[in-house]
């Protein structure tokens, strides 16, 4: 057996939704989201060049096919954390991408979070109607 790795992963996640992007080398620059292609899978275009950001900004669109599975959460949430699980995968393939995934801001993990419905309230922060008498 050859100790060959076969593909490189990474993980991203944003508010509920969890991404695993798996990147295999020598590829034609397919990318696949839940095993459909992307465009059938992500109807919006900003969401499809999302995912694909990172390949863009490194060069290495051509190089490499994609694999991301994803779940949880909404569409646009599950576009940017496959976009951290890409370039959290291309880092580990190159760390000289490093800077340039940095600076296009791929790299930073989103912290912002569905905020809880506290009681009284209807929702996070709506108070009922306020009457006087």
């Amino acid at each position: 057996m050859s100790d060959v790795v076969q593909y490189v992963e990474g993980v991203g996640r944003r508010k509920t939704s969890t991404a695993r992007a798996r990147l295999y080398a020598g590829g034609s620059g397919k990318v696949l989201v839940n095993d459909k292609e992307i465009s059938s899978y992500f109807s919006r275009s900003e969401d499809i060049a999302a995912v694909s950001a990172p390949l863009v900004t490194t060069g290495a669109n051509a190089r490499y096919n994609v694999s991301v599975h994803v779940n949880g959460g909404g569409v646009t949430g599950q576009a940017i954390a496959s976009r951290l699980a890409v370039a959290r995968a291309l880092l580990l393939i190159d760390a000289e991408y490093r800077t340039a995934l940095k600076t296009a801001g791929f790299l930073t993990r989103d912290p912002r979070e569905k905020e809880r419905k506290k009681p009284g309230l209807k929702r996070a922060r709506k108070a009922p109607t306020y009457t006087k008498r």
